[in-house]
Parts: structure tokens; C-alpha cells; sequence
């Protein structure tokens, strides 16, 4: 006679518990046990509860391959899914084996639980395993599809502000000291240029050595705010001068608001880097075809003028933020990364283990986005372009995605940013792309030590297929992979998918109402066409041209929406931390201890840095990062 000890535990979220009863039958290389039911003296699978129970077998299984789990009814009660964390088995020969589930079973349910080791396709050597291993991917592909389609087929007042000071009646419950700041300083331009680098969308400024044709701005109309005895010509030599090119924003189609149609505009914007390193807004022109009712801005005209010039390159900035900068490159490419993982590798791949808890809640929010917020009724279709607009806005930057602009260090030395000064958001996410990099690089060549093992993995194959074909639409001038040849190419793609979902969505998203809740400061929605003729603005145009009161107060509550992490539901994972138990190898353990470890420093790091700053830049803190996205 032979006795297994197994350790049941229960997960600790709510109604994790059941009655009814659980049944096991453990399978190995020596034959399998009875269908033998998990019942001690009381109430069993409590929330939260670990229980032990032994399975007796007339003799050794020999090597534990699959514990099977069942659930049946508890006499006529309702059914009460049960949420199973993992089964530790001891075996008769003192070996202690983890065994993962990390979900709900219900009645009626087949779940056969691998053992915690990661194992590659071809590291499994038993027929049962190799069986198991495909049916298992079978099931996920009929579960899992379409990952494409978002691709491809992507509060009611009308009454007008009558004052600025008005605007901020609506925020006497809901404000955070940054949104504070922004209100009291939105009309600055250090403060405005500053939000190109630190704000939410530090993706689009670049360094100008030349100017394009179209953006005629001349010696004489910049020279006053210059440093005194320089040039344009000059400070393009010393890469102080920045452009932002709105050209994707031309011909866009716009919505209907009121029986007028909508404008958008497809600005350029050029920057100063001062030599009191703030970058400076210093000409404007709100269209791309230079004439005469397209004039340029500049910090000399009229106040009203140049404020209303800098609210229409934010309200486009915002558009693109929101449909290309965080939906479009963080939400819907992880979902891709989501659902390409769960098609082609099984549970007990070790890249499932190391991706999945970064995927953690994102199918289900982003079908929440497209409902609510990227939906034909959803908030995005009040903005200037719609529906439409931002689906020709995406279709547009689909086209235009690069697997380097991806990357941190290639987009930031692509767009000449790697010497520009406070860009904190350059400097916290590099430190965090080298601490993945470097995780990843451990954990990825433990189990891949050549790149023959990388070439020999199918599995690993069809992932980066599935992610370049629906995620890339099999764009071969993305750059994306379509195979992997390489150890160092899986290290450099698996550290661009963690770092997207966990570090750049935390970049683009956690900041929304700190900026945008302010609407001045970053509207989507503006209701007046941008100038074509100097002087001929005032404090009532800037009002008309803002967004009424009821569609304010919308664009702001969505805003707090997105920016406020689960409190109810889901709690805050911050990157690099693992509460599911998935390695049962010492060594990817020790990895993630060393990971959290330099993550911890880093937040000591950015800490210090921010209590010296008058606009602290905590987004990438590790603190306020999720392990991935999940609002």
C-alpha cells in the first residue's frame, strides 16, 4: 500500500468556496489511483482554506504525471463554482510536486492539472503528456479567436460655460494635486511644453534639424523667444529645436455636432529646449498646407490667439492618445499577445507561465472599452472625430506601427531624445525596460540555452506567428518577426510585450484625469473651428469653442474611470509580483526574487528623485505599475 499527501488549497477572493463534492484521481507512469473524494471531518474548500487529505494505492504510481480533478453536486444545491489555486502532492518516494490550476471548475467539468515544472513541446517524452499537451491547445483555439478584428474592423447638459472659473465647480469632490496644478497652470508654456515629455502622451515629439517645407517659420517670427544672439539654424544644430507633426490628422472625417461639422486639426508645433532646459511651444501652424488663413501662431500674438492655437494641437493630441497611444498600442496589442498565448502554449510552457500573470484581467476590460468606451455610444464618439474618424485615425497608425517604435531604446534614439533634458519618462522607462530585459534574459535562457531549442519549439513558433499575423496583419515592413532564429530575438520580443502591457500602459494611462480632467488643458472634444486669422479672438471664443457642460462633465468622469485602479474587484498587482504559484523549479524563483528585488531599488530611486521636483513624475514608478492592464 502507497499514500499520497496532497495539499488542496482554495483561493482567497470572494465565494471561492464550494460544498459540493471534489474528487481527484491521480495518473502516473505506473498505472492511476481510484477516484478517491476529498472529505475530512467538517467543512472542506472554505475560502482560503489549505486542507490535506492521502490517496492510497495498492503501490507506486512511478512518476506523478496528471492529478484530475471533478466536481459533482452537493445533494440539490445550487451550483457554486469552486476556485482551485493548486494541489501540492507528496509522494510515496518523498517527492513534493506543485501542481498549478489557478481557476474556477464547475460541475461536470474535465480539469487535469499538469505538475509545476515548465516543459517545451519537445521536452515531453510521454505519450499521455504529449496527448494532453494537444488536446489542451485544441480546446484553447476553439475558446480563443479573432484576435484581428479590432484591427480590422475597429451626463446631458447643453448649456455653455460661461466662465473659466465655472469649469472647475465640477471637481469639488474629485481632484488630485496634479489635477490641481494642472488647472492653475494649463495656460503656461513651460508647463505646456513640459507635458510632451511627462505627461500622457510622451510618444510624439521629435528632434527637428530641418523644417519640413510645408511649416514656413522663419528667422524673424522666433527670434524674440530664443536665447539672445541665436538662431533657429543654430539651436537645430545644437538639437534644442523639436517638431510635433500632426500630418496623420489630415483629411480624417469628423463628426456632426449640432448640425455643424466638427473640425480636427492636422497642426504643426515647434519647440524650444531654453537654457534653463524647459521646453518651449514657439510657432504654431494649425493646418499642414501653409496660406494665407493658415497662418502661424506665436507666443507674441494676442493671448486668446496663441491659447486657442495650443488647445487645437492638444484636442488632436488627445484623439491620438487615446485611439492610437493607449488603446490601439497598449490594450489591443496585448490582447493580441493574450489571446496568441492562450492559442499556442499549454499551461505548463514555461513562456504561459512567464507571460500569463501579465495578461491578468485584460480580455475583460477591453471588452468593456469597446462597449463603453470605444463603442458607437461609447465617450470616444463625442470626441471631434467619432467613431469613424478614430477608426480611420487607427487604421492610419496600424499601418505606420513599427516593432522598434515599440521598444523603448529604439524610440527614443529614433525620435533624437536621448540627451534632452528632464524627460523622466525616458529615464524611469528605460531603468524599467533594463530590469525586464534583464529578468527575461535569465529566465528565457534557463529554458531555452541555444538557439536550437528556440528553432525546435513549434509552440513558440506559432505564437510569434499569430502575434505578426493578426497583430501586424502581416505587415513585413513593421519590422514585427514572423519566426524566431534566435535566443537574444525571444529575449528582446517577450521584454518589448511585458514592458507594453505593464510600464508603457501605466505611462499612458494613470495620468488621464491628472491632465484631461481639466478639460482647457487637453479637450477631445472642441465645438468652434480652429483660427485662420490673427486677432480676432477673446475669452467668450475659447469658451464657445470648449465642450458644453454635460459633455464636460462626461469626458472628465471617463477620465477618472480609466485612471483609478480596482479597489472592489481587483486588487492592485504591481509588476513583478507573482501570487500564483506557477514555477515549481528553484531557479526561475530565485529570478523573480532578483527582479522584485531591483524593481524595489528603483522605486527608492524614483522616491528620491520626486521629492525634489515641484512636478513629480510617479508613473513609472514600479509602486504604481500593474502587472498588466486591468483598467
Amino acid at each position: 500500500m502507497a499514500g499520497y499527501k496532497l495539499e488542496v488549497t482554495t483561493g482567497d477572493m470572494t465565494n471561492a468556496g464550494t460544498f459540493d463534492h471534489i474528487y481527484v484521481t491521480l495518473i502516473g507512469t505506473g498505472g492511476r489511483s481510484e477516484r478517491t473524494e476529498m472529505d475530512n471531518f467538517g467543512v472542506d474548500f472554505k475560502t482560503g482554506m489549505t486542507s490535506i487529505y492521502t490517496v492510497k494505492t495498492c503501490s507506486s504510481l512511478g512518476k506523478l504525471l496528471l492529478v484530475k480533478v471533478e466536481k459533482d453536486p452537493f445533494f440539490f444545491l445550487p451550483e457554486t463554482q469552486w476556485y482551485c489555486s493548486k494541489i501540492v502532492v507528496t509522494t510515496p518516494e518523498g517527492d513534493v510536486i506543485l501542481f498549478p490550476c489557478y481557476r474556477w471548475i464547475s460541475r461536470g467539468e474535465l480539469v487535469e492539472l499538469r505538475g509545476g515544472r515548465a516543459m517545451k513541446i519537445f521536452e515531453d517524452d510521454h505519450p499521455l503528456l504529449i496527448d494532453h499537451r494537444k488536446k489542451e491547445l485544441t480546446i484553447k483555439k476553439t475558446l480563443y479567436h479573432g484576435a484581428e478584428l479590432m484591427f480590422k474592423g475597429l451626463a446631458g447638459s447643453t448649456e455653455q460655460w460661461k466662465s473659466i472659473e465655472d469649469i472647475k465647480k465640477i471637481f469639488w469632490s474629485k481632484t488630485t494635486k496634479m489635477s490641481e496644478y494642472v488647472t492653475e497652470h494649463w495656460k503656461e508654456d513651460d508647463f505646456y511644453g513640459y507635458q510632451f515629455l511627462n505627461g500622457i502622451n510622451p510618444n510624439v515629439i521629435k528632434k527637428c534639424s530641418e523644417l519640413p517645407p510645408n511649416f514656413p517659420v522663419t528667422e524673424e517670427m522666433v527670434k524674440p523667444f530664443l536665447d539672445k544672439g541665436s538662431s533657429l539654424q543654430k539651436e537645430m544644430e545644437k538639437g534644442n529645436i523639436f517638431l510635433y507633426d500632426l500630418k496623420r490628422m489630415d483629411g480624417l472625417p469628423t463628426r456632426v455636432c449640432d448640425g455643424e461639422l466638427l473640425h480636427v486639426t492636422a497642426g504643426l508645433c515647434l519647440f524650444y529646449m531654453n537654457p534653463e532646459n524647459k521646453l518651449m511651444p514657439i510657432a504654431i501652424q494649425l493646418n499642414q498646407q501653409p496660406s494665407e488663413q493658415n497662418p502661424i501662431f506665436l507666443p507674441s500674438d494676442t493671448e486668446t490667439d496663441w491659447l486657442l492655437a495650443k488647445m487645437f494641437i492638444k484636442n488632436a493630441d488627445s484623439m491620438l492618445h487615446q485611439s492610437v497611444y493607449h488603446l490601439m498600442n497598449t490594450h489591443y496589442l496585448a490582447e493580441v499577445f493574450t489571446v496568441s498565448t492562450l492559442r499556442s502554449f499549454p499551461v505548463v510552457h514555461p513562456l504561459y507561465k512567464l507571460l500569463f500573470p501579465h495578461f491578468r484581467y485584460t480580455l475583460q476590460i477591453n471588452i468593456m472599452a469597446r462597449n463603453h468606451i470605444f463603442g458607437p455610444d461609447g465617450i470616444l464618439s463625442t470626441s471631434s472625430l467619432g467613431s469613424e474618424g478614430l477608426t480611420e485615425l487607427m487604421r492610419r497608425a496600424l499601418s505606420e506601427t513599427t516593432y522598434s517604435s515599440l521598444c523603448l531604446p529604439e524610440n527614443i534614439t529614433a525620435r533624437g531624445l536621448k540627451s534632452i533634458p528632464n524627460f523622466y519618462y525616458r529615464d524611469d522607462g528605460l531603468k524599467l525596460w533594463n530590469i525586464i530585459n534583464r529578468f527575461v534574459k535569465a529566465t528565457v535562457g534557463y529554458y531555452y540555452p541555444s538557439d536550437k531549442t528556440v528553432h525546435k519549439d513549434t509552440e513558440l513558433q506559432e505564437w510569434i506567428s499569430e502575434i505578426f499575423t493578426h497583430g501586424f496583419l502581416g505587415n513585413k515592413a513593421s519590422g514585427c518577426p514572423a519566426d524566431f532564429y534566435t535566443v537574444e530575438e525571444v529575449i528582446k520580443f517577450i521584454t518589448m510585450v511585458i514592458f507594453t502591457v505593464s510600464a508603457q500602459h501605466a505611462a499612458v494611462n494613470s495620468g488621464q484625469f491628472d491632465y484631461h480632467s481639466w478639460v482647457p488643458n487637453g479637450s477631445l472634444l472642441l465645438c468652434k473651428p480652429p483660427p485662420n486669422t490673427k486677432g480676432q479672438s477673446s475669452m467668450k471664443t475659447i469658451l464657445e469653442t470648449l465642450p458644453n457642460v454635460g459633455h464636460t462633465v462626461s469626458i472628465a468622469a471617463m477620465l477618472w474611470v480609466l485612471s483609478e485602479m480596482y479597489t472592489d474587484v481587483v486588487s492592485l498587482v504591481p509588476l513583478g509580483t507573482y501570487p500564483e504559484e506557477q514555477f515549481d523549479e528553484p531557479v526561475p524563483k530565485q529570478m523573480i526574487n532578483k527582479f522584485q528585488a531591483e524593481l524595489s531599488h528603483l522605486r527608492g530611486v524614483i522616491t528620491t528623485r520626486n521629492s525634489q521636483l515641484e512636478v513629480p513624475y510617479t508613473y513609472l514608478n514600479p509602486t504604481q505599475i500593474e502587472n498588466s492592464i486591468t483598467i
